[in-house]
């Protein structure tokens, strides 16, 4: 019989989760208030313990009151009363002395970042140095406040004694001149080039003072003085001082009369110019002969650190989930768990099946030494070693006998199996079992996979998690019969990778022609998906902004290569390590670069009514977009060769084939045979190379798609989607292009000096000088255009420029500024 073993199915209503997690929220934003006044509390007790001393001394006019502090016939002098006279006590006098002012500081640190909401495990670093400095200082003033113990409180009092017993006064004061150093270099991060340069900086501004006075009496002397001069020098010390200072010197006002009486016009405008850095003085070497001299450069400084490790240094790594730092992944509740669950093995089954495949064998005089049977989710596989002597292609041939002797739905053979000496024969199971989402994204070797882009697909005939890496495939096609699996594919992809990557890692451009199958990820379009700008929908279902969107795409795919190419990098991995480490600029236009995923979920309708005008863009993509993060998911239903052609397939080495009706549609997809002879509802091959895996394909089902994205979008997003580059069409050169003078953009001249001296109308070079947004930057090449500046728009080529150099352009303007 077989054994079957069942569990209780759990299922949760995402409301009650919402409820719980605003129950949390409730709570600690009480803890959060609780704190705050308690370190409220606290600074008010310990300031009235050194203030209310009536002459007595610190804290000692309640010395009493905290030995008897549940008689309520004492009086007690502290603000707080007899609560604060015993905290104040306990930390101060019996404690850590004025250290204890940093419980103050930690309190309320740790009270506001839970109102805030902010995550607490930041503040790690904070209590660990405090409570360092906190031990440090009491040590410190009782070893040298001995007459005021209050200072140092018992626990430095005693502390020290304890400390000087065993290495003397010199050893506790050296130990502690130690611990203020590990303070300074650790917390305060002060290094020896920071002393040094201080100090240097310091000599420096001092001999510029000495020589600045001995210049400015020697001036004064002076009776020709410079008006112009004076100006300039005034507006500098203006500039590096705002606070009125008397003047070192007297002014001559006679000797300026004649100076102003000339005087046309003064420029009273402050300008302020960068700090060129002296060149190098050179060295002269004499030879024998005056006229000839030698002159030898002298060499430039030396930065002696690294400016990036500088930077990573003092605000460590760059963080690109920062802005959504308190965003929680979906949880493995939100997924359905089904009872029938785990693999059935049923021995009768499996002894029958082999005997019918040794007795077929054996009626075509082909002898087994041995056989082998494992059980996967759908499908065993019979792994048979043959007798010496017997040809593989023989037993090949008989696929279809065995077939009809087991009665099965199909059978496949692998002769032989790669890496084994064995040839499977895969048999279908009677009662297939289904392979649940939840089962493969709670496993540990999805959720331990180190991948980029780590995709659980399914079960693998032994049982495995199938766990594939997007960003190595680079890109997949899926194809399948009518109802095969393909949607179920490709929201567990989806699924895989909402389980895995932050919204700032990764961004979907979703394309569904059918218009019904990816509508439930609308509701985290501000979290992961990418859109054109001045679009309504994320989701894209008509064909001709499918168009636009995979131009647009070709056009970010570019920008991101120029950007690859100014840091010397090969892929976007490369650049996003480096842009971490702080080792591009930002106002040079660089960005951390999320990886974006394709996802089309009907390709053959769009190559039915758009064609070439589809499958160049996406060829394209293929060939070039994948050290630049862009990964293309392509799903068809008819994966026949007009659709699928030469140029796709060369360039999506990763494919997914699901049960089709004949051995021609699946070695269009596969280039071999096998996917007729699946047994559909998820059945799949995967293919990425020579090698094909039978994969059991995860179900996850639509009310599980619509928890986890209702999970994500309850949260906190991006202020909008991710916007891709705007992309014009060829009818964008029949556009009207007229621009008023008065409504062009306030940077559109020096725009126009930029493209000038670049010689390149590109609207991807004013995003990158002028630190733009593109939608600015391509109304500013509209304005350039109209103005003739600018040629009109040629495709994928740069536009030309009219006029050759920055002359010209000024007589350019000159000349419209007449005639307007």
């Amino acid at each position: 019989m077989a054994k079957t073993v069942k569990k209780e199915p759990k299922e949760k209503d995402p409301q009650a989760e919402l409820k719980i997690l605003k129950t949390k929220k409730q709570y600690r934003m009480l803890f959060g208030f609780l704190l705050v006044l308690l370190s409220v509390a606290f600074l008010v007790s310990f300031i009235s313990f050194f203030v209310s001393g009536n002459g007595v001394g610190y804290g000692q006019a309640d010395q009493s009151a905290v030995d008897s502090i549940t008689d309520r016939s004492v009086p007690v002098e502290n603000w707080l009363g007899k609560f604060g006279a015993y905290v104040a006590d306990l930390f101060i006098y019996r404690g850590f002395g004025v250290a204890s002012f940093l419980f103050v500081k930690l309190l309320f640190l740790s009270g506001a970042f839970l109102l805030l909401d902010l995550p607490i495990k930041k503040l790690k670093n904070t209590w660990f140095w405090d409570l360092f400095a906190i031990i440090v200082l009491s040590i410190t003033f009782g070893f040298f406040a001995t007459t005021l113990p209050e200072l140092g409180g018992t626990v430095g009092y005693e502390m020290n004694l304890f400390i000087q017993d065993y290495i003397g006064k010199i050893g506790t004061l050296l130990g502690l001149v130690f611990c203020i150093i590990i303070y300074l270099i650790f917390k305060i991060k002060i290094s020896p080039e920071a002393v040094k340069t201080f100090f240097e900086k310091k000599h420096k501004d001092i001999k510029e003072n000495l020589e600045g006075l001995t210049a400015t009496s020697n001036d004064s002397a002076a009776t020709d003085y410079n008006l112009e001069e004076f100006a300039v020098k005034e507006e500098e010390e203006e500039l590096e001082e705002p606070t009125l200072k008397p003047s070192p010197f007297e002014i001559n006002k006679e000797a300026l009369k004649p100076t102003i009486e000339n005087a046309s016009e003064i420029n009273l405008e402050p300008t302020i110019k960068p700090a060129a850095t002296p060149a190098p003085t050179p060295q002269i070497i004499e030879t024998n002969d005056e006229a000839f001299v030698i002159e030898q450069a002298a060499d430039e400084d030396i930065m002696e650190e690294n400016l990036a490790a500088k930077l990573v240094a003092d605000f460590g790594e760059f963080d690109p989930t920062l802005e959504l730092s308190n965003y929680k992944f979906p949880t493995i509740d939100l997924l359905k768990e089904y009872t029938s669950v785990g693999i059935t093995i049923n021995q009768d089954e499996l002894e029958e099946n082999k005997n019918r495949i040794v007795e077929t064998l054996r009626n075509y005089k082909i002898d087994i030494a041995q056989i082998k049977a494992t059980v996967g989710p759908s499908v065993t596989l019979y792994e048979i070693v043959p007798e010496a002597g017997i040809r593989i292609s023989k037993i090949k041939s008989l696929e279809d006998d065995i077939a009809l002797s087991l009665s099965a739905l199909g059978i496949r053979i692998i002769a032989p199996i790669p890496g084994k000496g064995t040839i499977g024969i895969e048999v279908p199971n009677k009662n297939p079992t289904m392979v649940p989402m939840k089962s493969v994204i709670s496993a540990a070797k999805f959720q331990e996979a180190e991948m980029e882009l780590p995709i659980a697909l399914g079960k693998t005939i032994s049982n495995e998690t199938f766990v594939v890496d997007l960003a190595k495939m680079p890109h997949l096609l899926m194809a399948g019969a009518t109802g095969q699996g393909k949607s179920v594919g490709l929201n567990a992809v989806l699924t895989s990778l909402l389980y895995k990557k932050h919204p700032a890692e990764v961004k979907f451009v979703l394309v569904d022609p059918k218009k019904v199958e990816l509508t439930l990820f609308n509701k985290i379009e501000r979290h992961y998906l990418a859109k054109l700008p001045d679009t309504d929908d994320a989701i894209i279902t008509d064909n001709t902004k499918v168009i636009n969107t995979l131009n647009s795409l070709c056009v970010e795919m570019d920008n991101r290569y120029s950007l690859l190419k100014d840091a010397m990098v090969r892929n976007i991995k490369e650049y996003n390590e480096k842009f971490k480490a702080r080792k591009l600029n930002p106002e040079n236009g660089h960005r951390f670069l999320p990886y974006i995923v394709l996802v089309v979920d009907e390709f053959a309708d769009l190559i039915m009514t758009a064609g070439k005008e589809v499958e160049t863009p996406i060829a394209r993509l293929a060939q070039l977009a994948r050290a630049i993060g862009i990964h293309l998911i392509i799903a068809t239903q008819r994966p026949s060769v007009n659709v699928i052609t030469g140029i796709i397939k060369a360039n999506f080495p990763a494919r997914i084939a699901f049960r089709v009706t004949s051995k021609i549609d699946s070695r269009t997809i596969l280039d071999t045979q096998g996917a007729d002879q699946l047994i559909g509802r998820g059945d799949l091959l995967y293919s990425n190379g020579n090698d094909l895996v039978r994969v059991q394909c995860a179900f996850v089902d639509t009310p599980e798609v619509e928890r986890i994205v209702d999970y994500i979008g309850s949260q906190k997003a991006y202020a909008s989607a991710y916007l891709l580059p705007e992309y014009v069409g060829e009818e964008g050169s029949s556009v009207n292009l007229e621009f008023d003078i008065s409504e062009r953009d306030s940077m559109f001249r020096e725009a126009a000096e930029i493209i000038v001296t670049a010689q390149q109308g590109s609207a991807s070079l004013l995003q990158r000088k002028l630190k733009l947004g593109y939608n600015r930057a391509g109304r500013l090449i509209d304005q350039l255009e109209a103005a003739g500046i600018v040629g009109p728009f040629e495709g994928s080529k740069a536009r030309t420029v009219n006029i050759t150099d920055l002359a010209s352009l000024e007589q350019f303007f000159t000349n419209e500024q007449n005639n307007a």
